[in-house]
């Protein structure tokens, strides 16, 4: 008996093999990075909320358009125009849309509320891909990753009324300085890899300041990187004290505000500014 080639077991294991080799191998590539990054804001939920929005709407203006259509039929039957067949038909017709159409209308009041509370409360931004395997930038900006996981992580459980009693307008506030020095940070890694290419299409008699230009970003990067992870260990005691009955609001503030400075600081490096 021929088995087909897709149904073979071992060819399976093969390509399934191939595959994952060849996803470590890109892992870190531009290609894959600009790739995961789109993927982020395709699946962004305020991007996911507008999709769902514009759906709906369409579906909305298509019944209408139909009940348009059967209650002139209708109307014109009523009338004696086209008789008592149009009249049964365009009533019959345009109920069947009517209650599609309601529904569709429920379903953009819905989508309307939890756009408004979406903004409200807006999820992060999607992050850009990270800086080249040999960009100088590449480990602290790993680094920069896995500190904000950690950072969302202890925020989601710091507001919930069930684990902890911290007020949400501390929690969002420490939310949203965050995100500032995150972002930030991320104008120091820009500007970083914006001296590396210049010094690597610079004449090789005038890289020498470019170099230095490097390694001086590259510390202060690190050094950013390095007080953002020191905040999420403050936020981390934080819900560590509220799991012990004691009051993390002292605790998660004094974070922020610390956050809020260093946020000031890599804007003072970079020169960006969040206005």
């Amino acid at each position: 008996m021929i088995m087909e080639p897709w149904r073979n077991r071992p060819n399976n294991e093969i390509v399934r093999k191939v595959v994952n080799e060849l996803g470590v191998s890109l892992q870190g590539h531009p290609l894959a990075e600009q790739a995961r990054y789109r993927l982020q804001k395709w699946n962004d939920p305020v991007a996911k909320l507008e999709r769902k929005r514009k759906r709906t709407n369409a579906v909305l203006t298509f019944w209408l358009a139909l009940i348009t259509i059967f209650g002139t039929l209708a109307v014109f039957g009523y009338t004696g125009v086209l008789g008592t067949w149009a009249a049964v038909g365009g009533t019959i017709g345009a109920a069947v849309p009517g209650l599609l159409a309601v529904r569709s209308g429920f379903k953009l009041r819905e989508l309307g509320a939890a756009r408004q509370r979406l903004a409200l409360s807006p999820p992060p931004p999607p992050r850009p891909p990270l800086p080249a395997h040999i960009s100088a930038a590449r480990v602290p900006m790993e680094q920069l990753h896995r500190a904000e996981d950690a950072m969302r992580d202890l925020l989601v459980q710091l507001d919930s009324p069930a684990l902890t009693t911290m007020p949400t307008e501390s929690v969002q506030h420490a939310r949203q300085t965050a995100q500032e020095a995150a972002t930030a940070i991320r104008a120091v890694s820009a500007q970083l890899q914006a001296v590396e290419r210049a010094r690597d299409t610079a004449p090789p008699l005038e890289r020498a300041p470019l170099v230095e230009g490097v390694r001086a970003l590259r510390v202060q990067l690190a050094d950013g990187v390095d007080r953002y992870c020191a905040l999420v260990a403050e936020a981390g005691k934080a819900l560590a004290a509220s799991t012990q009955f004691q009051d993390p609001r002292a605790v998660l503030d004094d974070a922020t505000d610390h956050m809020a400075g260093l946020a000031s600081a890599m804007r003072d490096v970079s020169g960006y500014s969040a206005h």
